[in-house]
């Protein structure tokens, strides 16, 4: 039976998480609720009653965020975690991307994550303490074809990451970036997971096991703990072995 570490640091933590109704984000909401913090999170999907505190919202409407990030400090009390989870992998040709559509893939991608710790660095200055964690993907570090976008805007979170940490760690503000392999969520199962891309996949990493939700949210556990208390701006990969 397989047994996981519980965080005496993390019981009653404020965590704000994006992109929590499904996959990893449901993964991250039910973790970190499982180690007794008070969590948030937005999402446009409803969740499946998680019993957190919930507004469904577009990311990409900076005010809807901010305006969110703040609801969920008063109601709380403060943040003390913002999981940047939320992000869209479509598929996109390079050569039939107009500029409307780039723009909207680095608002979901990108822009919202930045927004997001805009809002959550002064109620995590006037605290004296935080943590921000980025999601990123090892698709920043491969450079896939077909989603040029995606691959972009991961990479510009890991630069953003270590700029943040770097410029409010001083606040007590620790940064760090997460860069997950292949998850298998639903909707990597409904979209692009077949057997064939699967069996390749297995092919490539050392641990001949998929990754799941929960794996990416035990990391994001650790990182928000005061266990990781001296990590920061960095980037950290959990992919079975594959880069």
């Amino acid at each position: 039976m397989t047994r996981f570490a519980t965080y005496p640091s993390l019981a009653g933590a404020r965590v704000f998480i994006t992109g929590g109704a499904t996959g990893i984000g449901a993964a991250l909401v039910a973790g970190f609720a499982g180690q007794g913090a008070v969590v948030g999170h937005v999402d446009l999907q409803t969740p499946a009653g998680d019993g957190a505190w919930f507004r469904a919202l577009d990311v990409t409407d900076t005010a809807a965020l901010q305006g969110a990030i703040a609801d969920f400090a008063a109601a709380a009390g403060g943040i003390d975690v913002l999981i940047n989870n939320v992000a869209n992998d479509a598929r996109h040709d390079p050569l039939a991307v107009d500029a409307a559509r780039w723009r909207a893939l680095m608002a979901v991608n990108l822009d919202c994550g930045f927004f997001a710790a805009q809002a959550v660095i002064p109620i995590m200055q006037r605290q004296g303490q935080g943590r921000i964690i980025n999601f990123s993907s090892i698709n920043a570090l491969l450079g896939p074809a077909g989603m040029p976008a995606y691959v972009a805007a991961k990479s510009a979170i890991v630069g953003l990451t270590r700029a943040l940490a770097r410029q409010y760690g001083p606040d007590g503000i620790r940064v760090n970036a997460i860069l997950p392999g292949w998850v298998v969520t639903q909707r990597q199962l409904d979209l692009w997971l077949t057997p064939q891309a699967e069996a390749a996949w297995m092919e490539q990493v050392a641990l001949k096991q998929r990754i799941q939700p929960e794996d990416a949210a035990s990391l994001a556990l650790f990182l928000a703990a005061d266990d990781a208390r001296m990590i920061t701006g960095q980037a950290l990969v959990i992919d079975g072995g594959r880069t």
